[in-house]
C-alpha cells in the first residue's frame, strides 16, 4: 500500500510513561490506605483510559469509589507526567523519517486530552499535524471515533492510513476503523500478547516500524 498517512497511540507506542502512571496509581491508593499495585500489574492495566486504570488499581470492594478518586489521581499525575516519562529509544527519529517522507500523522490516545496536547508540544513539536485525547463527544478506543476524527483533520482516507499501537486495544481499534495496523512490541504488551491477539504486523524497534511504514509492506 502507498502510506500517506500514519495514526498513532500514544502511551506504549511513542512516550513510555509507564513508571509515572505507576507512581502516580500508587500515590493515590497509599492516600486512601489501599494496599499498591507493582509495576507489572500497573502496566496490564493500561490501554482503556484513565478511569478504568482507577478502577482496576482499586481493590475489587472499593471500586465504588473509582469516580470520586478519578480527580485526584488526574491532578496528581498532571502534576507528575514529565518526571520519568520520555520517547522510547529512537521513536522520535523514526517519526521524523516518516515526517520527512512527506506522511502526515496524528496521535489517538485515551489519555485525557490535556495530557496529551502538552506531551505531544513538549516532545514531538512539529512532527504531529493533529492529536486527539479522551474528550467529550468522542468514545474512547477501541471506537473509531478519534481515529475518525484524526482523519478527517489530516485529509486522510483508510486505503492510505496505517495505525500503530501497543496493545488488544489498538488492534481492535484499528480493525473498527478499517485500517491496517502495525503493532509495536516495545511497550505496554508484549510480543506473545500481541500473536495471541492476532496482530500481523509485529515491529520490534521504531526503525523496524519507520521501514515498514515507508515501505507500505502492511498486511
Amino acid at each position: 500500500m502507498n502510506v500517506k498517512y500514519v495514526v498513532f497511540d500514544l502511551d506504549g507506542t511513542l512516550l513510555d510513561t509507564l513508571d509515572d502512571l505507576y507512581l502516580s496509581v500508587n500515590k493515590i491508593l497509599a492516600d486512601h490506605g489501599y494496599p499498591s499495585r507493582s509495576k507489572s500489574e500497573v502496566r496490564s492495566y493500561l490501554g482503556n483510559g484513565v478511569r478504568a486504570l482507577v478502577n482496576l488499581a482499586l481493590p475489587e470492594s472499593a471500586r465504588s469509589r473509582t469516580d470520586e478518586l478519578l480527580p485526584e489521581f488526574k491532578a496528581y499525575y498532571d502534576l507528575h507526567k514529565e518526571d520519568n516519562t520520555a520517547p522510547y529509544d529512537g521513536i522520535k527519529a523514526a517519526v521524523a523519517g516518516i515526517k520527512a517522507a512527506g506522511i502526515k500523522c496524528a496521535i489517538v490516545s485515551n489519555k485525557f486530552d490535556a495530557a496529551v496536547q502538552e506531551l505531544k508540544n513538549v516532545t514531538f513539536s512539529g512532527l504531529i499535524d493533529f492529536a486527539c485525547g479522551e474528550r467529550e463527544g468522542v468514545k474512547p478506543k477501541p471506537a473509531p471515533d478519534g481515529v475518525f476524527l484524526a482523519m478527517r483533520e489530516i485529509g486522510a482516507n483508510p486505503a492510505e492510513t496505517v495505525y500503530v499501537g501497543d496493545s488488544e486495544v489498538d488492534l481492535a481499534t484499528a480493525q473498527n476503523s478499517g485500517l491496517k495496523c502495525v503493532a509495536v512490541s516495545w511497550g505496554f504488551r508484549d510480543r506473545g500478547e500481541l500473536v495471541g491477539r492476532g496482530a500481523k504486523n509485529i515491529v520490534d524497534t521504531p526503525a523496524e516500524m519507520k521501514d515498514v511504514v515507508l515501505s507500505g509492506n502492511v498486511k
